[in-house]
């Protein structure tokens, strides 16, 4: 550190003590990055735990159920925050994060969905003629207002991944 301190300032440029540091690669974040050795001592990046709170977070504050969008509105929005996340985590050499952040962007699209339709009656019939069966639409339609709830399970066949495809929700695997 006392030989970058001596370099830098000769170029007239000032280190943030914070946040640098000589260490291990798998100990420190890099721009949103960590990083991890794999099999054959290969050191591959991830998508760093904080960026990921983060970009949760963002996803969180859109997909809020009580801001009265459509979801038209509300996917055109992910759309636009997601491409340019997904750009720039696209050097991540974890294909399963991305998968699993997907199922979970999609869980409160759904409750979002369910929470338009407000009451039982509604929600049945929006439910039973996605071809839902009788009996999951009753069971969901009953749950009323449970709308996280009955969006990780119940719905799913109702509102399928092609379902979002169509909105044009980017998919952030693949």
């Amino acid at each position: 550190m006392q030989l970058l301190r001596k370099l830098f300032t000769g170029l007239k440029l000032r280190i943030n003590e914070s946040k640098s540091a000589i260490d291990l690669a798998q100990r420190r974040k890099i721009l949103g990055y960590s990083f991890w050795v794999a099999t054959g001592q290969v050191v591959k990046r991830r998508v760093s735990k904080k960026a990921i709170k983060a970009m949760q977070d963002r996803v969180r504050e859109i997909t809020k159920r009580n801001r009265g969008r459509s979801i038209g509105q509300v996917v055109a929005e992910l759309r636009s925050y997601l491409a340019g996340w997904k750009e720039y985590c696209r050097l991540a050499d974890t294909p399963k994060i991305f998968r699993e952040l997907d199922e979970w962007i999609r869980h409160p699209l759904r409750a979002l969905h369910l929470k338009r339709r407000k009451r039982g009656p509604t929600i049945y019939r929006e439910l039973r003629a996605r071809g839902m069966s009788d009996c999951l639409a009753a069971q969901a339609a009953a749950a009323g207002r449970c709308w996280w709830h009955i969006s990780t399970t119940a719905v799913s066949p109702a509102l399928p991944n092609t379902y979002f495809d169509q909105l044009q929700l980017p998919r952030l695997a693949g």
